[in-house]
């Protein structure tokens, strides 16, 4: 199966009064393992958008393991788990690099659509867009 790792060190303005990173900025870092996902499956998102297509978040779940704090190095893993024509669900796990532990699990759905938020079948839409997508699965 096609995952994507993506690490950096957590800084301190996204922690809390606790020490802790504030449960929020764990959809960004999902986001930005989406983001490299997608550069490394051959389409970034900007290229995507460039085209005419979206994929705007429409349910998102994330479960809470252990914290991290400042200058904790992560890695956030992403996979594609389902895919449908106009619908796609991407995976993620959280981990802290120095021993593997997992800290956050969840995923997101995306419709896709063209630009004015449209939901469109991509298989028939751009078959070129659909087969990177497949291609992950």
């Amino acid at each position: 199966m096609f995952s994507v790792d993506t690490c950096f060190r957590v800084r301190y303005e996204e922690t809390d009064r606790m020490g802790v990173v504030h449960h929020s900025n764990y959809y960004i870092y999902f986001e930005v393992g989406r983001t490299e996902f997608m550069r490394k499956m051959g389409l970034s998102y900007k290229e995507m958008e460039d085209m005419g297509y979206m994929m705007p978040v429409i349910e998102t779940h994330c479960y809470y393991k252990q914290p991290v704090g400042h200058d904790d190095e992560i890695v956030v893993r992403t996979r594609m788990g389902k895919f449908k024509g106009a619908r796609v669900v991407l995976e993620y796990e959280i981990r802290k690099k120095e021993d593997d532990t997992l800290v956050v699990y969840g995923s997101t759905v995306h419709a896709i659509t063209d630009s004015k938020l449209k939901p469109v079948n991509i298989k028939k839409a751009c078959p070129e867009i659909y087969e990177k997508f497949m291609g992950c699965l």
